[in-house]
């Protein structure tokens, strides 16, 4: 499901809203913009029942260049992380 999938499967469940798609537009946003945003700032963010976004640093290490084999320099990076909730495990693993 891509983002704008999302934003239209949410306007159309709640038509009753009366909402326009512009707001489900900006709300979709705004979350993956707050939760960039805490990622950033080194902050964890939990989503009872679906999951908890993290940062974990990756260590400098040296790496190969694959069309040469010279070997290069890897900087120190951070990257995020995604731990399934309890909830969401159990529905993907029923039966």
């Amino acid at each position: 499901m891509t983002k704008s999938e999302l934003i239209q499967l949410l306007a159309e469940r709640h038509a009753d809203q009366h909402l326009y798609h512009r707001d489900y537009q900006r709300v979709v946003n705004r979350m993956f913009t707050e939760i960039s945003d805490a990622l950033a700032q080194g902050d964890r963010v939990e989503l009872r029942g679906f999951g908890a976004f993290s940062v974990r640093p990756r260590a400098a290490r040296v790496g190969r260049n694959p069309r040469t084999g010279a070997a290069v320099r890897v900087d120190r990076k951070f990257l995020p992380f995604f731990k399934t909730g309890k909830e969401l495990r159990e529905r993907l693993n029923s039966e």
